[in-house]
C-alpha cells in the first residue's frame, strides 16, 4: 500500500524507550511509520491503535548482513522514506573491563549504527534528499570508567554525523543530518545510583520532535543539557575523575 500524500519514517529501534515514543508522536503528527525491533509483541500495541499506518520488521542492527535488505523492505513498503531515525544502542556498565560487554555495545554503536546510517545516506542521495537523525548521547563528550565503551561509542556517533553532515553540503543534496543528545530520560538504558533531571519519554520524544521540525544540526534532551554539556567539553580532568 502507497501513501502518496503522507510523510514516511522508519524507526530503528521503536519497539521501547525514545524509539517507541517516536513512533508513537510521529503518528499522531500524521506520519506513516515503519519500526524494527527484535520484539514484535512490544509494537503490537501500537500497530492496533493506529491500524494501516504501522509496519514492523523484525531486525537486529548487529546483524550486519540483512540490516540493508530488510530496511530495503520496509521503504518499499511504506511508499518511501522522508525521514530515518536511529534510536537502537546499547550500554553496559564495566568496571571490570570485560571485553566480551564492550565488544556487544560496539557491535551495536559502532557496527550497527553506521551500516544503518550509510544506507540511509545512500537511500537519501538516490532520491535527492531527506532527514537522517540519531540519539547519541551527551556522554559522548567525554570519557566515563564505569562505562568506557558506552561514551566512546556516543562519542564516534557525534563524530560520524559531523562527517556524514559534510558530506552531505559538499553532495548539494537537501539532506539533513540531527545529532540528539539526550541526557537521562526515564528508560532501561538510564542505569546506576544517583541519576538527575530524569525527563519523562513523552516529554524528551516531544523536544526530538520539535528539533526534528526545526531541522537542527545538534539538540540536548532535555534543553537544561545543553548547560551540562557545554561544562562536559571545558571541564579539567582534575575535576572529571573526582565525579
Amino acid at each position: 500500500m502507497y501513501f502518496y500524500n503522507m510523510k514516511k519514517a522508519i524507526i530503528i529501534g521503536a519497539t521501547s524507550g525514545i524509539g517507541k515514543s517516536l513512533a508513537e508522536i510521529l503518528l499522531r503528527e500524521g506520519y506513516v511509520v515503519g519500526v524494527t525491533g527484535r520484539r514484535e509483541d512490544l509494537v503490537a500495541p501500537v500497530q492496533k491503535k493506529h491500524l494501516g499506518r504501522v509496519y514492523y520488521k523484525k531486525m537486529d542492527v548487529q546483524d550486519l548482513f540483512s540490516c540493508e535488505s530488510v530496511c530495503n523492505e520496509l521503504a518499499s513498503q511504506i511508499g518511501g522514506m522522508d525521514l530515518l531515525i536511529i534510536a537502537a544502542g546499547i550500554g553496559e556498565e564495566n568496571k571490570d573491563l570485560n571485553f566480551e560487554l564492550e565488544h556487544t555495545v560496539i557491535k551495536t554503536n559502532i557496527q550497527g549504527f553506521t551500516n544503518i546510517s550509510l544506507w540511509g545516506m545512500n537511500f537519501f542521495k538516490k532520491q535527492g534528499f531527506g532527514h537522517l537523525v540519531n540519539i547519541s548521547s551527551i556522554a559522548g563528550i567525554r570519557g566515563n570508567g564505569r562505562a568506557p565503551s558506552y561514551n566512546a561509542t556516543k562519542a564516534y556517533q557525534i563524530n560520524y554525523l559531523e562527517g556524514l553532515r559534510l558530506n552531505a553540503h559538499q553532495s548539494n543534496s537537501p539532506i539533513y543530518i540531527t545529532d540528539v543528545r539526550p541526557g537521562f530520560v526515564d528508560t532501561a538504558m538510564a542505569k546506576g545510583d544517583g541519576l538527575f533531571w530524569v525527563a519523562p519519554v513523552h516529554k524528551a520524544a516531544a523536544q526530538i520532535l520539535e528539533a526534528i521540525k526545526e531541522k537542527r544540526k545538534v539538540v540536548y534532551v532535555t534543553k537544561r543539557w545543553k548547560l551540562i554539556g557545554y561544562l562536559l567539553k571545558v571541564i579539567p580532568f582534575s575535576i572529571l575523575k573526582r565525579i
